[in-house]
C-alpha cells in the first residue's frame, strides 16, 4: 500500500515494475521529499508500550530519529505491558488497557500516536456509526481524544467516496464538520479533497463555507506544509 501511495501506481501494477524502474521513482521521490518513514513490524499480539518505548528511544540515540506521527495497526491485535496473557481478562479490560497504554506513551513523548479499531456487526452495515458501535471495548473511545468514523455505502464507492464523522473530540468542538466527504482512490491508497459541492448537504455546522474545508483552521489563507513530516 505504501508503495502503490508514494509512486503513484496502482496497486496490481507494481508487481510488472521492474528493479530499474522501481529505483528511478524511489530517486525522484527522494529528490523532492525530506520526510522519513520508519516502519517496524512486530508478530501478532506480542508487542505491547514496552517494545513501542524501546524502539523511539533507540531510534533517538542511534539514528537522532525522533516521529512527528505514529501509527499502530492496529491497536486491538496490540499486547497490553499490564494485562498478561492467560490471565483470563475479558476483551473489555484488554483493549482499554492497550488504549491506556498507548495514550500514556503519547504523553510521554510528546507525540500524537493513531490507530484503527472495528465496528460491531450491527454498525457495519451502518451508514450513521456511532460510539456505542466500536467493537470488543468501549473502554476504547473511553480513553481515546479523537475517533473518527470511515462511512461508505454503494453510492458512495460508485463515486470512489467516504463520509468521515467525528465521533469524539477533546480538543474541538465535535459538531464542526461533524461529517464530510473525502475522496478515495482505492487502486492507489489515496485519500483526496472533494469539491465543496459534496460537502454542502453533510456539514452540520454555520461556518463560512467559502473557505474550503481542509483549510478552515488556519485563517491566514496558507497552505498548510507536511514537507518535513516524520513517521
Amino acid at each position: 500500500m505504501i508503495d502503490s501511495n508514494t509512486l503513484n501506481i496502482p496497486m496490481k501494477d507494481l508487481p510488472d515494475l521492474s528493479k530499474t524502474q522501481f529505483d528511478k521513482k524511489i530517486d525522484k521521490i527522494k529528490e523532492k521529499t525530506k520526510g522519513k518513514l520508519i516502519v517496524k513490524e512486530y508478530p501478532t499480539a506480542s508487542a505491547h508500550v514496552g517494545h513501542f518505548r524501546h524502539l523511539l528511544q533507540e531510534l533517538n540515540i542511534k539514528k537522532d530519529f525522533k516521529p512527528d506521527m505514529i501509527y499502530i495497526d492496529y491497536l486491538n491485535i496490540c499486547s497490553s505491558a499490564r494485562v498478561k496473557p492467560g490471565s483470563g481478562a475479558n476483551s473489555y479490560t484488554l483493549v482499554k488497557s492497550i488504549a491506556e497504554e498507548l495514550r500514556g506513551l503519547a504523553v510521554e513523548f510528546d507525540v500524537p500516536i493513531m490507530s484503527a479499531t472495528q465496528t460491531t456487526r450491527s454498525g457495519y452495515g451502518s451508514t450513521d456509526v456511532e460510539l456505542t458501535d466500536t467493537s470488543e471495548s468501549f473502554g476504547l473511545p473511553a480513553t481515546a481524544d479523537f475517533m473518527f468514523a470511515l462511512i461508505t455505502s454503494d453510492e458512495l464507492e460508485e463515486l470512489d467516496q467516504m463520509v468521515v464523522k467525528q465521533l469524539k473530540n477533546r480538543y474541538n468542538d465535535p459538531t464542526v464538520f461533524k461529517r464530510f466527504v473525502i475522496g478515495v482512490d482505492r487502486s492507489r491508497m489515496k485519500l483526496y479533497d472533494c469539491e465543496q459541492e459534496a460537502q454542502e448537504e453533510l456539514i452540520d455546522s454555520a461556518v463560512d463555507d467559502s473557505v474550503p474545508v481542509f483549510d478552515r483552521g488556519r485563517n491566514d489563507g496558507q497552505k498548510r506544509d507536511f514537507s518535513e513530516f516524520k513517521v
